[in-house]
């Protein structure tokens, strides 16, 4: 008999129409393989009957925002609430198949994997959809460097110690993979299957993916100069600098030469704005160097996670 723990957490808004055959197929998934399991159902402030028809469902962990907060912010109050050793992530729409879990998860154990990420190789979307999600999934490989071709695939599982002292929020949801691997968790990839949409309406529009790509820089940022964002700041204010000198030195070989400043008024100005911008990056770089200590200090998060701990002794102190 398996002992398999698992918590699937499901994100839904306004998914009456797919709430229920989701869960029948969940159940049956996990049923079969024999899985000690929970459900999970987070409603981002659905206004239609997404709300009464869950609370029909058994067994089922239901969570109501106040407001639609967003995916990312409900993929994360379910992944909390969440108790088992693996965590499920799945969107509402019924477009990932829950059939691809126990494979995904003999995936992640037998390559000794924290994240095991889908990979809708072969997606029933429209043109555009596609088209978007494969620019921003090639941004995102130059920008992030995650190694995963589909990042935006929701069906993902994870150990729950992934998420110790990791809080979600803005469209996060797509750079957890990311995110993870710059604490040392190890990722790998999977193809699974996708599935039209036969019913609800989608939810993605080009604000979700302006959004996207603004967390894509965070992301950036956070895995490059998080911890030493000097390196960044002080880098442009010596650039800044040093333009400065190079505006200033001209400044002085027109002023030597004879020539009016009133008619070379750009070489005196130049100077006086690079020094300036130059000064308050180096000075931003070391208030965000003190914030930065001071939020590692009181903060949960750290920007790194220690797997395991182990302490060896001598035998003869046995």
């Amino acid at each position: 008999m398996s002992t398999k723990s698992i918590s699937i957490v499901v994100p839904i808004y306004n998914e009456e129409e797919n709430v229920t055959e989701l869960h029948k197929e969940i159940i049956t998934v996990c049923e079969k393989e024999q899985y000690t399991y929970e459900v999970i159902f987070i409603d981002d402030g659905s206004h239609d009957k997404t709300q009464e028809i869950c609370k029909t469902l058994r067994p089922l962990k239901y969570i109501r925002m106040r407001k639609n907060f967003g995916q990312t912010a409900a993929m994360d109050a379910g992944i909390k609430a969440a108790q088992y050793n693996y965590i499920v992530t799945m969107d509402g729409d019924r477009q990932n198949d829950p059939a691809d879990i126990p494979k995904m998860l003999q995936y992640l154990e037998d390559h000794d994997l924290d994240i095991v990420s889908g990979w809708r190789k072969h997606r029933k979307d429209t043109f555009m959809k596609k088209f978007i999600s494969r620019g921003a999934n090639l941004l995102r490989g130059i920008i992030v460097q995650d190694n995963i071709h589909d990042s935006g695939c929701s069906l993902k599982i994870y150990k729950r110690e992934c998420f110790q002292g990791v809080n979600l929020y803005g469209e996060q949801h797509r750079f957890i993979p990311a995110i993870l691997k710059i604490k040392g968790f190890k990722v790998g990839e999977i193809v699974v299957n996708h599935r039209a949409r036969i019913a609800g309406k989608t939810k993605y529009n080009w604000h979700r993916t302006v959004k996207g790509f603004v967390d894509m820089i965070s992301v950036w940022f956070w895995n490059k100069y998080a911890s030493r964002p000097l390196h960044i700041l002080g880098a442009l204010g010596m650039l800044c600098l040093t333009l400065g000198g190079s505006c200033g030195f001209w400044s002085i070989i027109l002023f030597l030469s004879g020539r009016k400043m009133s008619d070379n008024i750009m070489p005196p100005m130049m100077t006086v704005f690079f020094v300036i911008v130059g000064m308050l990056m180096f000075v931003f770089g070391l208030m965000s160097e003190i914030l930065m200590k001071t939020y590692y200090g009181v903060h949960v998060d750290t920007p790194y996670s220690v797997k395991e701990c182990v302490e060896f002794k001598n035998e003869s102190s046995n």
